[in-house]
C-alpha cells in the first residue's frame, strides 16, 4: 500500500475531505496576504515568509488531492487529460475575450 492510501484509509474519506477543504482555504488566505502587500517595498522581507507559506500550503494541498486520487483508483493520465481540456478551452475563451 502506497503512503498516500495509508493515509487516507487511517484517517477515513471524510476526515481528510475536510482537511482538504481546510487546506485549500488556508492556501487562499497565504495568497490574499501575499498579494495584499507584494507592491509595498516596506514587506520585502515578509514576502519572503508569505512565499514559503504559499508553498507550504501547496503541498499540503497536493498532499490530500494525492491521496483523494489514490483512494477512487485515478490514473494521472484520467487527470491530466481533462487538465488538458480545460486548459485550452480556457485558452480559446481568453481569444474569444478579446476579440
Amino acid at each position: 500500500m502506497n503512503r498516500e492510501l495509508e493515509i487516507i484509509n487511517h484517517y477515513g474519506i471524510n476526515h481528510q475531505q475536510r482537511k482538504l477543504e481546510e487546506e485549500v482555504f488556508e492556501l487562499q488566505e497565504a495568497i490574499i496576504k501575499y498579494e495584499s502587500v507584494k507592491d509595498d517595498v516596506s514587506y520585502a522581507r515578509e514576502l519572503i515568509q508569505l512565499r514559503g507559506n504559499i508553498i507550504e500550503e501547496l503541498a499540503d494541498v497536493h498532499l490530500l488531492l494525492n491521496q483523494i486520487q489514490e483512494y477512487y483508483k485515478i490514473q494521472d493520465e484520467e487527470v491530466l487529460g481533462v487538465y488538458v481540456g480545460k486548459l485550452e478551452r480556457t485558452l480559446v475563451r481568453m481569444g474569444n475575450e478579446s476579440r
